[in-house]
């Protein structure tokens, strides 16, 4: 929603205020299709040379990712703690054994199932599978398990940013295509020197609008887009922080209710449930 609202502030103000002064909307819809098409065909060309097939589909991924915004919700993270509660309430009252079916068959596992959104996630549910088999297997050190989580972290969170940082590069280079088209256009200006001056000012005109469409694809929509992007990936990286500390706190042996507060912690202030909140939903499953 912001980033249409975005869109339009950039497209009202930035042609309105060109029209208003007294610009020609006549030589930018003129030049626009060929210097669009030298622009973006060059930015799609070397966009594609400088990325893997997986780079550019999740360039994709992460253009809907900006739109959307957020896939966890404060429901989510809800769900989440009370996960992690009932793993680590379990855990506490059968140990290694009472785990087991949970973290071996996490598809048939009645504690997973009873948290759709979380277990429908491959990645999150594999961490949190993952996370739990190093407590059952008495990896009892909290700070090397917390360095192995931020390690798969760490890798997953290259590989989701990944494709924003294929379009940072993009956004950085799309000011100089910008030049090259415009060097073009005056190549084609200088070969037409015997036309009259209104002729060649429409020339000229046109071979700027390639300057101002790089700059202007570059500044007001691939770089905030990214940026977005950005955010939304660190936001949703709060999940696997939450899942960490709990673990850790588990491996320190504190009880099943202080775990999942540490880990409630890390979720964004802004959707964070508070405490009264996740004790009462807690009890209400338990």
């Amino acid at each position: 929603m912001m980033i249409l609202l975005g869109l339009v502030v950039v497209f009202g103000l930035v042609f309105g205020g060109y029209f208003l002064s007294g610009g020609s909307m006549s030589v930018i819809l003129h030049a626009l299709p060929y210097e669009g098409m030298m622009v973006g065909g060059a930015a799609l060309g070397a966009f594609i040379m400088a990325n893997s097939f997986g780079v550019i589909k999740g360039t994709l991924r992460a253009g809907g990712m900006a739109f959307r915004g957020p896939h966890w919700k404060p429901n989510d993270y809800s769900d989440l703690l009370k996960l992690l509660h009932d793993l680590s309430r379990t855990y506490k009252s059968g140990g290694a054994m009472g785990l087991e079916e949970h973290i071996e068959n996490p598809e048939r596992s009645s504690i997973f199932n009873k948290y759709p959104r979380i277990s429908a996630s491959k990645d999150v549910q594999g961490l949190i599978v993952d996370a739990f088999r190093m407590v059952t297997m008495e990896f009892d050190d909290p700070l090397e398990t917390e360095e192995i989580i931020n390690r798969k972290l760490e890798a997953h969170h290259k590989h989701v940013h990944a494709p924003i940082e294929a379009l940072n590069t993009l956004a950085d280079g799309l000011p100089a295509i910008g030049i090259i088209a415009a060097v073009l256009g005056v190549i084609k200006t200088m070969a037409s020197v015997n036309q009259p001056p209104e002729i060649l000012g429409g020339m000229i005109g046109g071979a700027l609008v390639g300057t101002f469409l790089g700059v202007f694809l570059a500044y007001c929509f691939v770089m905030p887009l990214a940026q977005r992007a950005t955010q939304v990936e660190e936001e949703d990286a709060s999940v696997g922080h939450v899942i960490r500390d709990v673990i850790v706190a588990i491996i320190k042996g504190y009880p099943p209710s202080l775990c999942v507060e540490i880990g409630r912690g890390n979720i964004p202030p802004a959707i964070r449930p508070d405490f009264s909140t996740v004790e009462r939903e807690i009890k209400m499953a338990a």
